[in-house]
């Protein structure tokens, strides 16, 4: 009776290290691996054409309230529009809204001491 009581508890404690052993493994899998995978699939997105339309049709929406703006809030957009311009390929852009951009940063350029 003793030794199946003890037998038990030993497979319990196998039990409970194997499964120990596989979540431990899992969390550093995940540690490891997610970083990785993330980075993949943010740099996928980023390429998608549903990404590029939006951010093109952002700037333009962004373009068209600047031009509206008065010179205290069109010195805010120009803030916002050339921080979500500069990690975006330029070459995906129409003519126009590059060359608004340029203009906006030469402007940001001049305004630098």
């Amino acid at each position: 009776m003793y030794r199946v009581f003890l037998g038990s508890i030993a497979v319990l404690a196998v039990m409970f290290g194997v499964a120990w052993v596989v979540k431990g493994n899992d969390f550093f899998m995940m540690k490891v691996f997610a970083p990785r995978e993330e980075a993949v699939r943010r740099d996928t997105f980023e390429q998608s054409k549903a990404y590029t339309q939006g951010q093109v049709q952002e700037l333009q929406n962004m373009q068209f309230d600047y031009a509206k703006a008065t010179p205290e809030q069109q010195t805010a957009l120009a803030s916002i529009i050339l921080h979500r311009a500069a990690d975006f390929d330029e070459t995906k852009l129409s003519s126009d809204l590059r060359a608004f951009v340029g203009s906006l940063r030469s402007q940001a350029q001049a305004v630098r001491p």
